[in-house]
């Protein structure tokens, strides 16, 4: 007989609020501002390198990608990049961090449905002082039983954070925009993982569907009410 879910964790960025769109508009300012050094196709072939060289170093959120423009820049450049160049980067970076935040539609309605039944939870990577503001913003900050900002999503980060939890790993749900951090990993340590798929997608997160008995998908979080309590 199947578990009785009990928790459910939610992914932050382009699950609960918009995020993608944001990276993609600055580096189309990135590939305008460099677009005398090399084409667009090159600049976003050696942007997603740099960025996959840093992660370990820098970590996921607007910091490490702004980081990661410049080092790009200086090397398509050959060092020879205008300091001008390298300040208007640093300037879209500061306007990334200060964007509103916008939530997706049904993300307050997913939410709210499935507070004070189940054990809610916030789990998200990124920059901490970033994702806190935005949670801030968003307006549902209190109906989270608690928040996981983690340098990384893998099998071990959500047995330990559902392993906290009520009912433990086998009891719980993560609910992600990305197959690879929020479903295969925490399907991994023995929970349900439902995907609910964005527009956009970081080529990084990119990961084929698991063939697993507790995977889901959802069209958008209109359905996540109904998925839970067919589940639970």
């Amino acid at each position: 007989m199947a578990q009785k879910l009990q928790t459910i964790g939610f992914d932050a960025d382009d699950t609960l609020w918009h995020n993608e769109r944001f990276f993609h508009l600055t580096q189309q300012r990135f590939a305008e501002l460099l677009a005398d050094h090399a084409p667009r196709d090159h600049l976003d072939a050696r942007l997603l390198a740099a960025e996959r060289r840093n992660i370990g170093h820098y970590g996921f959120g607007v910091k490490g990608f702004t980081l990661s423009m410049i080092e790009t820049a200086i090397e398509v450049t050959e060092g020879r990049v205008p300091a001008e160049v390298i300040s208007k980067l640093l300037l879209a970076g500061r306007e990334m961090l200060d964007h509103p935040m916008e939530l997706l539609p049904h993300a307050r309605q997913a939410v709210e449905a499935v507070a004070g039944q189940y054990h809610v939870l916030l789990i998200t990577k990124g920059d901490l002082l970033h994702q806190e503001r935005k949670l801030a913003q968003s307006g549902l900050g209190d109906l989270f039983d608690g928040v996981e900002i983690v340098s990384d999503k893998q099998a071990a980060t959500y047995a330990r954070i559902f392993g906290a939890a009520p009912g433990g790993a086998g009891a719980a749900m993560m609910v992600g925009n990305s197959m690879k951090s929020d479903v295969i990993p925490a399907i991994e340590a023995g929970g349900w993982g439902v995907f609910v798929p964005h527009d956009l997608a970081w080529d990084l997160e990119h990961a084929e569907p698991p063939e697993a008995p507790r995977y889901r998908a959802l069209h958008d979080l209109s359905g996540l009410a109904d998925l839970v309590a067919r589940i639970g």
